[in-house]
Formats: C-alpha cells, structure tokens, sequence
C-alpha cells in the first residue's frame, strides 16, 4: 500500500505536509490502476496522464524570506570586503550541504579592473591601502587575499590579464562550484572556512607563506541543512547589506528581492531604537521597492544581541526602579552581598589562624628535632651544644621561678605549650572557631605574659646570671621530647580545624556566587525582557508613522486640492508589524551548541532568547500557503479520481446509434481506426502536434517568450489537419476546436483590455513621473556630487552610480513615487475575473448544446455528466487563474524594477566622460561632465524610461495571453474527455474487466480517505 489506509479523521494527525504524502501515495496508487486498463482514445491518455503527472510534480510550497542587514552566516572575517548572497533551505538528510558556486571568468575580470582603479590616484600612484573602510584598502584587501605574492607596487603596473595568469589554479577555479557535506555543524563550519574565511594579514606575520584566499571569488552560497525553523517550506536568504564591487552578486541579491515572499530586517536592539532603524529601513525607498498593499506577513523586523544590556542605563531610562520584581531581584542580591562579606571575614580568620598555628608549628619541630639531636649525644657521650632549646631553658627556668613553676624541672617554652598542652576541647567547635582559634594559639596569653615580666624583666635576668643551669640528663629530655610531641599533635588538629573552617567558608562563598550570578542573570533578563516590551512598541509605531507618511504623499499627489492629512486612508491601528527580539549567543550557550563560551550572560530559560518565538513564526509564516497547496492537492485529486471512476463505471445501457450521433457531432477525432474503444491506438489520428505535453507548463518559462514552433502546435494550429475532423468549409469542429477558438476570443480581449488598463491606469503617471524625474535630475546630481569625498565619488562613477549609494535608485525615485499608488492599485485589482467569467460561459453554452443534441434517452445521463464536467473545469479553471495572477505578480514586480537598470545604461557614456578627467582640478571637472551630461540628455533618459515600462508591461500582457492560450487548451480537452464518456465505450475482456473492478474498489477507497482527510484538516483548523 502506497498510502496509509485510517478508519476514521480522529486518527489522522493533520499537517500539509503529510496530507500532501499520503495524496502522493493515492495518485501513485491510482496510476497503477490506470496502467492496466486500455482507454478509449489516445487524447483520453495523454489528458490523463497530464493530469497524473501534474498531480505527481506537485510538492510543499517554498516561502523565500529575505534577510536584510547584519549577516546570519559568516561571508567573511572582513565584513566590509565582501557581500555573498546564502540561501539557507532545508532537506531531510541528516548532513550539512553547501553549494560554494566562483565567479565567472568575465565576472572577475570585470571586478578587477574596478578593485585596479581603485588602487590609484589620478597620476597613476598608489593611494593609502592600510584603512580597510576606505574604497583602497578594501580593494588591496580583496586583491591581496586572492594573489597574496603580488606587491602593492608591482599590481598598479600589472594588467587584468597578466594578474589573472599569474596563478593558473585561481583561474582554474572561476566558473567552478564546490560542493560540501559534513555531518555536523562543527565540521561543516570548518570546511566553508576554507572558501569564506578572510584572514587578517597583519595578524599572521609570523607565518612565512600565505596561500591563496577564495572567499573573494565566490559568487553565491547554497546551503542545505536538516533544521527544524525551515521544514515547513522557508527558504532564508542573507541578502548582506554591505555594498560590493562585484556587479554579478549586487545583479544576484536584486533578483532574489525579485523573487521573495516575506523580507526580515535584521538589526541590533541597540540601534533598532535609537537610531530609527525600522523607519529608515522600512522607509519611503524600501516601500516603494515592494510596489505593493502592506501585508502583515511581508515584513518582520528582528532586534538582535538582546544580550547586550546596561542595566544601570535601562532601569531610569525605562523607570522601572519600583517594579517589584525587580525590587524582588535586587533585594536577592543585596542579600548575598552581605552574606558575602561575613563569609569573606570568616575565611580571613581562618586563614590568619592556619598562618599563625603553621608558625608554631614548625618552632615546635625545631625544638623537638634539637631536643632528639641532644638526647642522642648525651646517650653517645657526646658533646651538645643546644642552639634552640638553651635560651629557651634559661627563660623556662626564670619564668618559672618568677611564677612559682611547679612543673618539676620540665624546661622549654611554658607560653608556648600552653597553647597546645592546656587546650581544650571545646574551643574547636567550628562555630567558634574564629573566635577561639586565637585564644588557643595563646595571641592573649603571650600579652599577658609580656606585661607580667615587663617590670621584672631586669631582675629576671639578673636571676638567671645568678642561678645555675639545670643539669640536663636524658630522662629530661625525653621529657620535653613528650611534651613537644603532644604540642604538635594539638597543633595539627587546631591546624585541620582552621583549615577546616577556610573550606567551609570558600564552599558557601563558591555557592553564593553562583546565587549572585543567578540573581544578577535575573535582573539583566528582566531588563532586557522590559527594554524589549519597549522596542516594540516604538519600531511597531515607527512603522505606523512610515506607512501613514508614504499613503498621506501618495494621496496628496494623486489630487493635491482635496488632500485632508488628517484623514487616515486606512485603520493603522490594525497595521502591526510582527517584531522580534532575540539572543541567538544565549540561546545557543542554554541550548549547549557550542563549547567554550561560558555560561549564558542574560537568559536562563530558553523562551525568553526569542528563538523558540521567531522559529513558530518562521512555521507560521510557511502555513497558508502549505494549507492551501494541500487542499487544493486533494481537490484536484478527488475531481480527478471521480473522473476516472466515472469513465471505468461507464454510462450503462445506451444505444450505439445513439452513442455514434452524439460522436459525430463532438468527438474532434475522425470515427474509424482501431483504437476507438480501446486495443491498438497507434493509429489513431491525434490533433495535438506537441511531442511532450508535458515536457513544459504553460507559465513555467513565462517570462522568456514562447518560440513561434511552439506556440504554432500548442495554439491549435494542428500539423495533421488531415486527421481532424472538419464541417464543410474545412473548420475543425468538435468539443475541443470549439473551446480552443471561442476561448482565443477572450483572450483576445482580456490582453487588449490589459493593455488599455496599463495605458490609463499608468501612462499619463508615467509622463509625470518621468518629467518629475527629468526636473529635479541635474539638482540631484549636483547634492549627491557634494554629499561625499572625491574618492567615494570617482568609485561611484566607475561603477557606474551603483556603489555604497545607487544614484540610478536615486534619480529615478521621484518617477516611482509619482506611480507607485497607481500602480499598487491596478495590480491589486482582479485583472482576469471579466475573462474568468466568460470561459465559464462559454463551457455552459458547450454543455447545453451537447445535452440538447442527444437523444431523449440519453438527456439525463448527458445532464449528469454535463454537472461533472462543469465541476472539473471550474475546478481547472480556478487553478489557471490563480497561476496567471501569480505569473503577472511575479512579472510586474521584474517589471517595477527596470526603472534604474535602464537609466544606469543610459547614462554609461556620462560616468565615462566624467572618469576621463585626470590630473589636477579633475575631480571638480569630473562633476561639471556629468552634470553637463545629465542637463543634456535628462528627458530623453526618463522619457525613455517611461517608453521602456510602458513597454514591458504591453509585452507582458502578451505574453500572459499566450501562456492562458495554452492553459486554455488544456482545460478544452479535458473538457472533451470528461464528455466523451457518454460515447466512448470500455472493452468487456477478462482481464479489463477485472482492471475495472480493481480501480473502481481503489477509487472509492480512494475517495472515502480523501474525504477522512477534509474531516481532519477542518478540525485541525478549528483547534
């Protein structure tokens, strides 16, 4: 089974994605069927197997979004150098693929002979290249980056070709594409470094050899990958902001402005605001390029790095200082401050006493290791002369007079293994323990003793001069040895103790600051969360101001007596920019894609990064289009299986003289020959001359005009006329000659009447626009002549005005804005509902004639299939229409933009002459050519323009006719097919019977399922 077989809608879970699989299946499924039965006549084949394969190439629509501003993938480490158009899609495969497509040879000729003038001056010298903003130091750069063994002063005295054959692999590479696939991300990222990575000369000086960089070769960028934002049909296309030098990728991104759905404008929010980027890039020039009514799904605006905030500059200029949440938040963090400061004092004093008890400590091994040293002599009967422990016992001893010592004769440092030998047990308890840790390193004690032998301090050492040293024996040795060891053993547990004590301390302050960190990540997104509540609201006004302001001149100028600016045109409350604002860093940081960066900085949950947000929107924006593709799939398929069933069904019993009458007079074939019903259809005579009916469709190559050959076979003007049927004046007659000429007719007239609706609706605006244009040229020049440096001036003119401003766009602004209302409305209005009306007239009038020319017993069952056939063609005829409205979208938006092509052709000559002037003084004579030049040919250049659109739109109407020609001719036959079941009879064979049977089971299974899928989709569309 080809498609999945429910028993009710209540299991199907909807999407349009898998409503058009399964609809691929059934039509698989249905082609089989029909494979085994022998049809009636070989128009009857060739209509069916149109329609299959018609069905069969039908897939999910695409939405190409445009993105315009900051780059959403890396083109290069030098922004400013390079501006390579990436089409980002997606495929199911669990790979990374890229398409890295070269510049042509001619293309980069042509760069190159711009990126040389670039290089020097008016004398033939070589400008500044170490500022990379300025026209030279790009240039160098990019020529640099690709022939890095060339030297500033060789290249200015090389030519194009003796560049280009300087390195015969560069060359070998224009023209080319590289294809990538890498598993992952990680990888992938590696790989295209290769081709779009621009390394910083200055950075690499250590290295010796710089090989050749590609990314100024590259052309475009096809990238497909398996992610979910783009499943659903949305094509994202970076369309780099940045002006380029190369012709061939400023031609690419304006024909992809040609061909998107939806436009995305790209800008950090910390500009969005401030610097009414949403006006500017949603502004007058902007609105004008789309030529069309604002709808809510053609623009969206995306705040970027919505991590990057100041929360001391947010939190007054929004005045948010008394939310609670935030009061909530900073009390958290004020908390953990304090707590903070006494954890910090308590690892002090642990630290002050691991310093003070370590000192103890190591006197304490001194002496113990001394006391050893002395007992060993003594024991060996040698002499030992105590270093240490001598001045020690005579203190001990004084001391112990002083204090009336009972210690038995035990000599050493009473203060000292007091500390240790009187400590108690309970002054370690680590609650006290930096309160007691110095109590037990006896810091007090020593205080006490020093003023107690402060005043006896002379008579003390009288006392010692005058008392004899205590004999030293080994049994007082071994004594002290005892007494030094239990003082080191209590060291070392106050010692673990304190330390003890720092770890705990370091172990709090470590999770205090990850609370702080937390709490501070909570203030930042609560500021950022309210800067872009903000932002919103502003960009989305902006917007309103921009939209209102463009309507409010558009009105003034259609009839500037009875303009009311305080009249709105339209609802702008109801006009609401959808606006974004993201962190793709954090989002990527909480999400774990990348390694390395740290903690997120403003985020912890993943909504709040706006991602998640701008990823359904991305579905969203994909849905109706989707929606509508699949009902239309299973419309189509369910008209078109009821024909089949129909046809397989047969009419029951009729006569034949009765089936012959009505043949006769409707069948646009010649009776006679095998293959009338059915077997051997070789000999058939078939009017149509097209060798491939569906080698193209009819709008397919709109745009390109259709050769005579084709349109000579496809326009009924049929190469067998001999196997046609003809009345007495040698006319064609039947079902399908019949439509075809009537159908012409209104064709016809539909182009005509086409053609009339551009000449008044648009022609006198034109006129205007063009003298407009034509007024306010030589003014303009002359400003956008003074409105920047010489040198960005003479790049201008070597590009032919297209450089980081298009002065051709310029120029021709005032024409566009003159027709742009007019414009707009004419393309919005139903151009073809007068002819859609007709045709169906037409095929009414078709039907009748052919129900009242057949016999009484067969009036009912000609009536029944005359509703059947309506139904298929109002079905098919829907589907034409909306194709041609399409088609006439897509070519009048080619066609609003042909304006400043043409004026930049116009005035080469112009940029030329002016580029001559050298030497000094040249550039004030460069603007005086160009002005004289402009001021002389002004109105024939606009004028022209006028002619040009004009023109276009004429051919364009033309065109449209002939594709609707052929389209027609189609809907004509299948008009006869769906007839000619009420003469056309089935072979009652065996095996064609059981064919039947077969295909009649599988279409009403067929139908039964298509009919559970409508159930679905309506419920999926109510929840």
């Amino acid at each position: 089974m080809l498609y999945q077989l429910y028993d009710s809608a209540d299991n199907i879970s909807y999407t349009p994605e898998v409503a058009l699989q399964a609809g691929l299946g059934m039509v698989k499924t249905l082609k089989a069927g029909i494979n085994k039965l022998e049809l009636g006549s070989k128009l009857r084949k060739d209509v069916w197997l149109r329609e299959i394969d018609n069905l069969l190439s039908q897939g999910a629509p695409t939405t190409m979004i445009a993105v315009c501003g900051d780059n959403i993938v890396p083109t290069s480490g030098m922004r400013a150098c390079t501006a390579v158009v990436t089409e980002i899609a997606y495929h199911a495969a669990p790979t990374i693929n890229a398409d890295v497509s070269f510049l042509s040879e001619v293309e980069w000729r042509a760069e190159l002979a711009v990126l040389l003038d670039d290089l020097v001056d008016e004398d033939g010298n070589l400008k500044r290249t170490t500022d990379l903003r300025s026209d030279s130091g790009v240039a160098w750069h990019k020529v640099h980056a690709v022939y890095p063994s060339i030297a500033q002063e060789q290249l200015i005295h090389m030519t194009v070709d003796q560049i280009l054959a300087r390195d015969k692999n560069i060359a070998n590479v224009l023209g080319t594409t590289k294809k990538i696939s890498a598993k992952n991300s990680t990888i992938f990222a590696q790989e295209i470094a290769k081709y779009i990575d621009s390394k910083d000369q200055k950075r690499e000086t250590k290295k010796k050899d710089h090989g050749p960089a590609l990314w100024p070769l590259i052309r475009q960028v096809n990238v497909r990958c398996n992610a979910q934002a783009l499943s659903t049909g949305a094509i994202l296309v970076d369309l780099p902001g940045v002006a380029d030098a190369n012709a061939a990728r400023n031609s690419i991104a304006k024909d992809y402005m040609k061909k998107c759905d939806c436009i995305w404008i790209l800008a950090p929010i910390t500009r969005a605001v401030d610097d009414k980027t949403a006006r500017d890039l949603l502004g007058e020039a902007f609105k004008l390029q789309l030529m069309s009514a604002y709808d809510a799904h053609t623009i969206t605006f995306i705040a970027s790095k919505c991590d990057d905030i100041s929360c001391s500059e947010v939190i007054p200029a929004l005045g948010v200082e008394d939310d609670p949440e935030l009061e909530e938040i900073e009390g958290r963090i004020e908390q953990y401050k304090e707590e903070t400061a006494v954890l910090k004092e308590k690892k002090s004093d642990a630290e002050s006493s691991m310093k003070a008890i370590d000192k103890q400590l190591k006197q304490f091994r001194a002496f113990l290791q001394e006391y050893e040293q002395h007992k060993t002599a003594l024991e060996n009967g040698e002499i030992f002369t105590p270093q240490l422990t001598a001045t020690t016992h005579k203190k001990a001893q004084s001391a112990g007079k002083k204090r009336k010592n009972t210690r038995r004769g035990k000599s050493g440092s009473p203060k000292r293994y007091k500390s240790f030998g009187d400590d108690d047990d309970d002054d370690f308890e680590i609650d006290d323990i930096d309160d007691d840790i110095g109590d037990d390193i006896d810091v007090d004690d020593e205080d006490e003793g020093s003023d107690e032998e402060e005043g006896d301090d002379s008579d003390g050492e009288q006392d010692m001069q005058n008392e004899p040293e205590e004999e030293v024996t080994v049994e007082v040795l071994q004594a002290k040895i005892g007494d030094a060891k239990e003082a080191i053993k209590v060291g070392r547990e106050q010692l673990n103790n304190a330390r003890k004590a720092r770890k705990d301390a370091i172990d709090a302050l470590s999770n205090l600051k990850k609370k702080e960190t937390k709490a501070q990540r909570d203030k930042n997104a609560f500021c950022s969360l309210k800067r872009s509540e903000f932002s919103r609201d502003v960009l989305k006004e902006d917007f309103r101001v921009g939209l209102k302001d463009l309507d409010d001149a558009a009105a003034e100028e259609r009839n500037p007596h009875s303009f009311d600016p305080t009249q709105n045109l339209r609802n702008y409350d109801e006009i609401d920019l959808p606006v974004f604002t993201c962190s793709s860093r954090d989002y990527v940081r909480i999400t774990g894609q990348v390694k390395g960066d740290g903690d997120p900085s403003c985020f912890s949950n993943v909504e709040d990064t706006g991602i998640p947000s701008l990823r359904q929107w991305c579905h969203q924006l994909t849905i109706s289009s989707r929606s509508r593709a699949a009902k239309q799939f299973h419309t189509h398929l369910k008209t078109f299986a009821n024909s089949v069933r129909v046809y397989v069904d047969g009419i029951g019993d009729v006569t034949i003289a009765d089936r012959e009458s009505l043949r006769e007079k409707w069948e646009s074939t010649p009776q006679g020959g095998e293959g009338m019903y059915g077997g051997d259809d070789e000999g058939m005579p078939y009017w149509r001359s097209s060798p491939d009916p569906m080698s193209t469709h009819p709008f397919q190559a709109f745009r390109g005009m259709m050769s005579q050959e084709l349109m000579d076979a496809r326009l009924f003007s049929m190469n067998n006329q001999s196997s046609l049927k003809v009345d007495a004046r040698g006319e064609p007659i039947g079902v399908t000659p019949r439509l075809v000429k009537e159908f012409g007719v209104h064709v016809e007239k539909s182009v005509s009447d086409l053609q009339d609706l551009f000449r008044d609706g648009l022609e006198d605006k034109c006129q205007v626009g063009a003298a407009n244009a034509a007024e306010g040229a030589v003014q303009h020049v002359d400003e956008f002549a003074g409105s920047m440096h010489w040198a960005t001036y003479r790049a201008t003119l070597r590009r032919h005005g297209s450089w980081r401003r298009d002065l051709n766009v310029e120029l021709v602004t005032p024409f566009t804005r003159n027709i742009a209302s007019s414009w707009s409305t004419l393309f919005e209005s139903d151009l073809f509902a007068s002819l859609s009306d007709a045709i169906t007239v037409c095929i009414n009038e078709l039907i009748t004639d052919v129900e009242a020319s057949a016999a009484a017993g067969l009036k009912d069952r000609v009536h029944a299939q005359g509703s059947v056939s309506q139904e298929e063609a109002r079905h098919a005829l829907e589907q034409t229409m909306e194709v041609v409205k399409e088609a006439l979208v897509k070519e009048q938006k080619e066609i609003s933009r042909c304006l400043a092509p043409h004026v930049q052709n116009e005035l080469t000559d112009g940029y030329n002459l002016a580029l001559e002037e050298r030497g000094r003084g040249s550039v004030a004579r460069q603007k005086a050519v160009f002005h004289n030049y402009i001021d002389g040919h002004k109105h024939d250049v606009f004028d022209g323009g006028a002619d040009v659109l004009m023109g276009r739109l004429s051919t364009a109407a033309e065109t449209i006719g002939k594709a609707l020609n052929e389209s027609l001719r189609e809907l004509a036959e299948k008009i006869e097919v769906s007839l000619a079941v009420l003469w056309e009879g089935t072979r009652d064979v065996p095996d064609q019977i059981r064919a039947r049977l077969q295909i009649i089971q599988s279409v009403s299974e067929l139908l039964d399922q298509l009919t559970m899928w409508s159930a679905a989709e309506k419920a999926s569309t109510a929840s």
